[in-house]
């Protein structure tokens, strides 16, 4: 089976293609680390599956794995992500993905998932997709709105203020606006508390930026 691995990272590229390798059942075609790269060695190498990273320089490793579903029903899907919250989780879902998978997982978890994709792409697996379910339908913690959700993720990955305005392309006073309804929302006082707290509700769940593995 043919598989296309597609990570910013040169790192988590070299472990999770040494990871299929050991593998018999599986050749790696080939590396994308942007959303423009994959898409085009999607287009000529045509993989079996495809193991996509959420956050790509370029844009949305979910958008990239809707892209690739429309073109094609059969291709598998495994998105990987740093933050395994509920929202990554159901966009993957909604993206038509066949995986979903924390990097924070060992590596021969990412090839079973892959395995699986190639097998039935059209059957979404998780981690936690009941428990998830289950705070959608009966929703407990604090509801975010979608802006909300993207400013978390990114004071998870350590910007502070500025760095997040100039990413969302919105003004540091917004920004400042977004993260004091945040911690109000999540009870916090200032980004630790208000990262524990989402993780406690199912918003967030932190990952090792670590090779898989």
């Amino acid at each position: 089976m043919s598989v296309m691995l597609v990570d910013d990272h040169e790192l988590i590229r070299q472990g999770l293609r040494r990871a299929f390798e050991r593998d018999a059942d599986f050749t790696v075609v080939g590396e994308a680390a942007t959303v423009a790269e994959a898409q085009k060695l999607a287009e000529a190498s045509q993989p079996a599956v495809a193991v996509i990273d959420i956050r790509l320089p370029d844009g949305s490793g979910l958008e990239l794995a809707h892209r690739l579903r429309q073109a094609r029903a059969d291709i598998g899907l495994v998105i990987l992500t740093m933050y395994a919250g509920d929202d990554h989780l159901f966009g993957a879902l909604d993206a038509g993905a066949s995986a979903f998978v924390p990097k924070s997982s060992p590596s021969d978890e990412v090839v079973a998932a892959a395995r699986h994709a190639a097998a039935t792409p059209s059957a979404f697996i998780a981690d936690g997709l009941a428990e998830a379910m289950q705070r959608r339908l009966h929703p407990t913690g604090p509801q975010l709105t979608r802006r909300e959700r993207e400013v978390l993720d990114l004071l998870a990955d350590g910007l502070g203020v500025s760095s997040i305005a100039r990413k969302l392309y919105i003004s540091e006073s917004t920004t400042k606006t977004h993260v004091s309804k945040l911690y109000d929302k999540l009870n916090a006082s200032n980004r630790a508390q208000a990262i524990m707290a989402a993780v406690r509700a199912g918003l967030l769940s932190r990952g090792e930026d670590a090779q898989p593995g």
